[in-house]
């Protein structure tokens, strides 16, 4: 595997904007900033009615901080608003369309003027290269295409690189296996929990993962562990990078990691503005304390955003390895939290255990169901081949000893054979809540 000095970027291959001081950046924030509110307030009707009975005006936006004063936007409003609603320019403008899955309400519609899209392009040609891409690599698409916003956001911006893209999107795991070997590309650009499943499939075929032309991976769409991110990058021998995103913002690449220190996702401050909240009151967190982040879109023509919480927990810290500052790697979202029997409990928890133990595999399944009165937690988890080989007595009690000592709920863990749990072509469909049914 290559050190991360290998890909780290020279001085001049960064933008300008990327080194720039604190203050070159939030004066760049917020003339953006003042711009995109006064966009959205002439050209979006919840924006103006939701700014006038809030007692606001674009004009009251001086410095950064004057954003708290605005109103926050949610998915439920987006969803209130569609198809087009929050559209901001006239629909001959918009020259794209994307949505969210909609699996459990409407889906939220996002639009992009022709501009928007080669901001998208090179925020997500940014991203690759702070990932260590470089022009004229190779790279192997495994996000879906189509509606979701990730497979076009990493072909565009790995074209607007200078990258040669391979096209593959999810699916058909055989197939990809031997593309990655054949078309020998020197990144994949994936979900976590489906690189898991690739990983299944070269081991099915008899082939060693670490055998390709891979150097990188940029992950995203889900939340996932740096425990994966070292069972990752030591089967297939590469760098596991995060990337972040979410469609109602912009899309992947509003954040990524750099490989060089992987401590964390630059957040791309000059087009976006990052707010931390408490999720329950609203208020507004310092740099440094866990809570909800926010995002105000400071360059967006088609549909800005003012303030739309994105129920991702996280923290803001400072920059490192760029001037802007980071967020840290998603712990989970307020709205993916299971309450079990009072004990706040995410998904990223339990796959932190299971990973402990190295007969377990990353694939797994909470399943939540009521007793009587009473909530019930199951932990479906695969065994791997040579643990399920070897036998897995005694592993699903140590499993829910640390489960019931690290998070504090008890559970009933299943150690399944390989193969047996659900797999994703996409995010990974962690939580299966039963207990209205």
């Amino acid at each position: 595997m290559l050190t991360p000095c290998d890909l780290s970027p020279r001085p001049g291959d960064l933008e300008s904007i990327e080194t720039a001081s604190r203050d070159e950046i939030m004066a760049v924030q917020l003339a953006r900033l003042q711009w995109s509110v006064r966009h959205a307030y002439d050209n979006v009707a919840h924006y103006r009615r939701a700014f006038d009975a809030a007692g606001v005006h674009p004009d009251d936006v001086r410095s950064l901080d004057d954003i708290r004063r605005f109103p926050f936007t949610t998915k439920h409003d987006l969803r209130n608003n569609y198809p087009f609603g929050m559209f901001a320019v006239p629909r001959e403008r918009v020259a794209r369309i994307h949505a969210s899955s909609g699996t459990t309400g409407k889906p939220t519609v996002v639009g992009y003027t022709r501009a928007d899209i080669a901001m998208w392009s090179a925020l997500m040609a940014r991203s690759i290269r702070a990932s260590g891409g470089r022009a004229g690599m190779r790279v192997h698409v495994a996000y879906g295409y189509g509606l979701f916003t990730g497979g076009l956001g990493a072909h565009y911006g790995a074209e607007h690189l200078g990258c040669t893209v391979i096209p593959m999107s999810g699916g058909q795991t055989e197939r990809q296996v031997q593309l990655i070997r054949d078309f020998e590309p020197d990144i994949i650009m994936i979900t976590p929990s489906y690189m898991l499943a690739l990983l299944d499939g070269f081991r099915a075929l008899g082939l060693d993962p670490r055998d390709t032309a891979l150097k990188l991976g940029i992950f995203g769409a889900e939340p996932w562990t740096n425990a994966m991110r070292a069972e990752i990058e030591r089967d297939f021998g590469i760098h596991a990078v995060d990337i972040y995103g979410l469609s109602e913002v912009m899309g992947p690449g509003i954040a990524n990691e750099c490989v060089e220190t992987k401590d964390g996702l630059h957040i791309w401050e000059d087009h976006f503005l990052p707010e931390i909240i408490d999720p329950a009151t609203g208020a507004v967190l310092p740099d440094g304390e866990l809570g909800e982040l926010v995002f105000t879109s400071l360059s967006k023509e088609a549909m800005p955003v003012i303030r739309y919480r994105t129920r991702d927990l996280t923290r803001l810290l400072p920059g490192t390895a760029r001037s802007m500052r980071r967020m840290q790697k998603v712990t989970g979202r307020s709205d993916d939290m299971m309450i079990v029997r009072g004990v706040n409990v995410f998904p990223t928890q339990i796959e932190e255990e299971l990973l402990k133990f190295a007969a377990l595999s990353g694939h797994y399944q909470v399943v939540l169901t009521r007793e009587g009165r009473m909530d019930a937690m199951a932990v479906h988890v695969e065994a791997r081949p040579e643990g399920w080989a070897g036998g897995v007595d005694g592993l699903a009690a140590a499993l829910a000893a640390r489960i019931k000592e690290m998070v504090g709920v008890t559970a009933r863990v299943v150690v399944e054979a390989p193969g047996a749990v659900e797999r994703s072509l996409g995010k990974a469909r962690r939580v299966v809540d039963r207990r209205r049914e």
